[in-house]
């Protein structure tokens, strides 16, 4: 069952007021940082409101854009957590001369951190490997594997979760 548009004038739908103030939304969301990304980003705020129900709400066009604007505010925490994720990647990549016994321990901590990756699940697995193996963009994944920008970020979120708790073994007294 589908919900029809409200037949008040005097209370608008959030599909009109989506509609509506489609340039307004787009130039708000730019100001906001949302550059180029604008357009999926009111592609986003349009799924999470296109079925909410207006009765309860005073003023439908505010709460748009109140909308909007705790969805940049969600972009920019997990564009920031994902840029620390990042940095921590790097720092743990860096290489230094190492020890025959060095190399040994870390073949064998690659092992298990593969390990760890592959208990998590295939997707995720696939997901990891061509985001940070390949270097294609989190888009293009979603793209190739037909889901959605949130549910690779997600899958990201359980492998790191893993390798997190990985390395915390590594480093827990023997």
């Amino acid at each position: 069952m589908t919900d029809a548009p409200s037949d008040h004038p005097s209370q608008p739908n959030i599909t009109n007021i989506l509609l509506s103030q489609r340039s307004r939304i787009l130039h708000f969301l730019r100001l906001r940082g949302a550059g180029d990304a604008a357009e999926d980003v009111y592609q986003e705020l349009w799924m999470r409101l296109s079925h909410r129900a207006m009765d309860q709400i005073a003023d439908p066009a505010s709460y748009v854009m109140r909308a909007a604007n705790n969805l940049m505010l969600d972009r920019f925490r997990s564009n920031r957590q994902r840029e620390l994720r990042d940095a921590a990647w790097h720092d743990l990549s860096a290489t230094t001369e190492a020890s025959a016994e060095n190399r040994v321990i870390a073949r064998q901590q690659l092992q298990r951190m593969n390990a760890a990756i592959q208990a998590v699940g295939s997707r995720p697995a696939h997901i990891f490997r061509r985001f940070r193996l390949d270097g294609i963009h989190q888009k293009d994944i979603a793209a190739e594997l037909g889901i959605s920008i949130s549910t690779v970020e997600a899958d990201l979120r359980k492998i790191y979760a893993a390798i997190a708790a990985t390395r915390r073994q590594f480093d827990a007294p023997q």
